[in-house]
């Protein structure tokens, strides 16, 4: 199993919105701080953006693409100096998914979907991603995504049976050709889980640990699926991983007991047994190691249908971390 396809589909996107600003100079829209991801394409025009996320100003263009993860503010303008509204002001009372912003003066077209979605279930992804991710206007994955905004809103202006339902899948597919335009580029050059799962001689063997991972592996039995020595197998994925097979195993366990303590009723020995524990005391303990708490209190501690973007990681380690 690919563990992308594994996450996307835990993921689970609740909520995704898409909209459409005609922007006539001059004219600037504030983009607050809030706990969705949004991404953003130039489909027409020029802009110049702002954040804390960046050092400093960057000129966009058309077809320039960018992710922004939870919790990061930012903000486009035709020009340095030109009054500046806040986006739910642009977006009330605007007709259907288009919004009208600025003077009368030369346009520029921005196109935006927005998504909510489990915190819990999307760290490991988003721990790898800068707070805003700048795709490149040249990429493939970036013309793919300019195609099905089209589509987006295409349906949005047809109008017909069951357009809300389209849209939805199309959004959905929309962020997801997203998270994989994000995953090739950190994937080629960050330390990580991505960067592992790039490397070929890596990858099978962290698809047969992602498929099974109540199996109890041994780094031997890693490295004989991957082709390799014992040692050299272990260098590697330290030098890729950033973590030791074993270490990194433990990781993502850990990552799939708060997905199941906080999507299903299982007991804790329910779930050890999933993921690779003899005893619900085993994995307890295990837990409470990694997150500072026992894996019934953290399950206590969940808001009730809470569903976020916000990813709160420590920096030092991957998917166990909260």
């Amino acid at each position: 199993m690919d563990p992308i396809d594994d996450l996307l589909t835990t993921m689970k996107i609740e909520d995704a919105r898409y909209v459409r600003v005609d922007a006539y100079a001059p004219w600037g829209i504030s983009f607050p701080a809030r706990h969705l991801a949004r991404l953003v394409l130039i489909a027409d025009g020029s802009c110049r953006l702002t954040t804390d996320a960046l050092e400093r100003p960057q000129q966009l263009r058309a077809n320039d693409c960018f992710l922004v993860r939870a919790g990061v503010a930012f903000t486009l303008q035709d020009e340095p100096g030109s009054e500046v509204v806040d986006c739910d002001g642009v977006f009330a009372g605007a007709p259907g998914n288009a919004a009208r912003a600025g003077g009368d003066g030369e346009l520029t077209r921005i196109v935006s979907s927005r998504f909510t979605f489990d915190a819990v279930a999307g760290e490991p992804l988003f721990a790898l991603l800068p707070p805003l991710f700048r795709l490149r206007p040249d990429d493939a994955s970036v013309r793919l995504l300019r195609a099905t905004f089209d589509l987006i809103e295409q349906e949005s202006a047809a109008g017909g049976i069951g357009s809300g339902f389209v849209m939805s899948r199309l959004s959905d597919a929309l962020f997801v050709q997203a998270m994989r335009a994000c995953c090739t580029s950190v994937g080629g050059g960050a330390v990580g889980w991505l960067a592992a799962l790039r490397d070929p001689r890596l990858a099978p063997a962290l698809r047969e640990m992602h498929a099974d991972l109540a199996h109890p592996w041994t780094v031997g039995e890693l490295a004989r699926t991957a082709g390799m020595s014992r040692s050299a197998f272990a260098v590697l994925f330290k030098e890729k991983a950033g973590d030791t097979p074993l270490s990194y195993l433990t990781a993502w366990r850990m990552y799939r007991v708060k997905t199941l303590l906080q999507e299903t009723p299982l007991s804790v020995q329910e779930i050890a047994v999933r993921v690779g524990y003899d005893t619900g005391s085993a994995l307890s303990r295990a837990f409470l190691r990694r997150e500072g708490i026992a894996p019934g209190a953290w399950r206590q501690s969940r808001p009730a249908g809470r569903r976020v973007a916000a990813v709160a990681w420590r920096e030092d380690h991957g998917p166990s971390r909260a």
